[in-house]
């Protein structure tokens, strides 16, 4: 058993930062004092917040390490106070079966900086050949990277589904409305009118009639994106727009929409109208992004969601408390995960920021393999120290500890 000791500092805790000395015994808050008394006590200077988590990343392993690994993408999380990822399970070979959700474990071995989960891919009638450890499911309603359209969950799954208490991620484009849209693409503009926000309506419509007990609909795009889900919104549609000269780096689905739209998408984030931040980090080589037209779709942004916003919060655009709640709270409770929160009980994970250390992002210093950003050159705070289960990840911004990262699995009903 590890000693008890206290991590003190001005921590953000119960929507205000106030001095506590946290106990951590064992990689988890076992006290939350004014003063802890005798025992060993690490001090920090500036705001201290529970770390992040971030459920919507593709770290391509296995079977697509030339663009991202395990070990790079989850380097990236920790270095943008993310200690908990769930990866998606569009892999080359995508996860629809235990069989292949194994493999994919194995295959991430002990390489992972961050903890992490793994979702499994729900194709409409698989949900018997599917892995019980899967965080969630992702279910594709439209073609995207590495999937095909998924169009009817039969009622044998959603009865699975619930039984099991799965949470599920959908990719929220009609299949049917992306081809009835399909045509030469030759820039940003062009992508926006191959994928419509009316095939995101249309798939909102159906995944708001199913009888499912948690639904997410990912990276909505749109403040129009509405129904009876969760919803999950990225930085790139609250921050970029398909007029900016952003090139194939832009591209992703569902696209980047016209400036009004994402003006008034970041709006509905301010207002706290989202429930989850997440990056959708899905990182391709130089080659795959040559050419517009068949460029693949995706950017990379899990060492960034984080800092972007905490930028935005200093400059007082977006509160720290819509931050705090979309990308620290809610998502590992969403899942039943206790990260989070400094609660008793809860990982003692945490992010120590200066915000008076605002910096300009810089390709150069991120560490995907391929880190092409399109949010180069914007401002962001990056957390100067990073606890993860009660360990020093990040120390001065530099890392300094080999992969401690552990597999997360689903809960399982008592």
């Amino acid at each position: 058993m590890c000693m008890d000791r206290a991590i003190c500092g001005n921590f953000y805790y119960g929507g205000k930062f106030d001095y506590l000395e946290v106990i951590v015994s064992d990689g988890k808050i076992a006290g939350i004092k004014k003063d802890a008394g005798n025992v060993p006590k690490t001090n920090y200077d500036g705001a201290i917040l529970p770390a992040a988590t971030d459920i919507h990343v593709h770290f391509r392993t296995p079977g697509e390490t030339e663009k991202e690994d395990f070990g790079s993408g989850s380097l990236s999380a920790i270095y943008g106070g993310t200690t908990y990822v769930m990866d998606m399970p569009n892999n080359r070979f995508p996860i629809t079966d235990y069989n292949a959700f194994g493999d994919k474990l194995g295959s991430i071995d002990s390489t992972s900086f961050a903890d992490f989960s793994l979702y499994s891919m729900e194709t409409g009638k698989n949900a018997m050949l599917l892995d019980r450890r899967s965080i969630g499911l992702k279910v594709y309603l439209g073609g995207s990277t590495n999937s095909t359209g998924t169009e009817v969950i039969e009622e044998g799954d959603i009865r699975k589904i619930n039984e099991m208490n799965y949470p599920v991620v959908f990719h929220g484009e009609s299949e049917r409305c992306l081809k009835t849209h399909q045509m030469e693409e030759k820039n940003l503009r062009d992508h926006n009118l191959a994928r419509p926000i009316d095939c995101e309506i249309e798939a909102a419509k159906y995944v708001s009639g199913l009888d499912i007990k948690t639904k997410i609909m990912a990276h909505v795009s749109s403040p129009d994106v509405t129904g009876n889900f969760l919803r999950e919104v990225t930085p790139h549609h609250l921050l970029l727009n398909d007029e900016m000269p952003l090139g194939s780096f832009g591209k992703v689905n569902p696209p980047l929409r016209d400036s009004r739209t994402q003006k008034r998408l970041l709006d509905d984030y301010i207002s706290g109208k989202f429930d989850i931040l997440s990056s959708d980090h899905a990182p391709h080589t130089e080659d795959d992004k040559r050419e517009f037209e068949f460029a693949k779709s995706g950017i990379i942004g899990v060492e960034t969601r984080v800092p972007l916003f905490l930028a935005l919060a200093q400059k007082k655009i977006v509160p720290l408390d819509v931050l705090y709640r979309t990308a620290i709270e809610n998502p590992p409770s969403i899942f039943g995960i206790k990260k989070g929160k400094i609660e008793i009980g809860y990982d003692a994970d945490f992010m120590v920021i200066d915000f008076t250390s605002m910096k300009r992002i810089n390709d150069n210093r991120l560490h995907s393999k391929f880190p092409v950003s399109p949010f180069n050159g914007m401002d962001a705070i990056f957390p100067s120290h990073v606890i993860m289960r009660g360990n020093v990840v990040i120390d001065r911004y530099e890392d300094i500890s080999d992969p401690m990262g552990v597999f997360i699995p689903k809960p399982q009903k008592e």
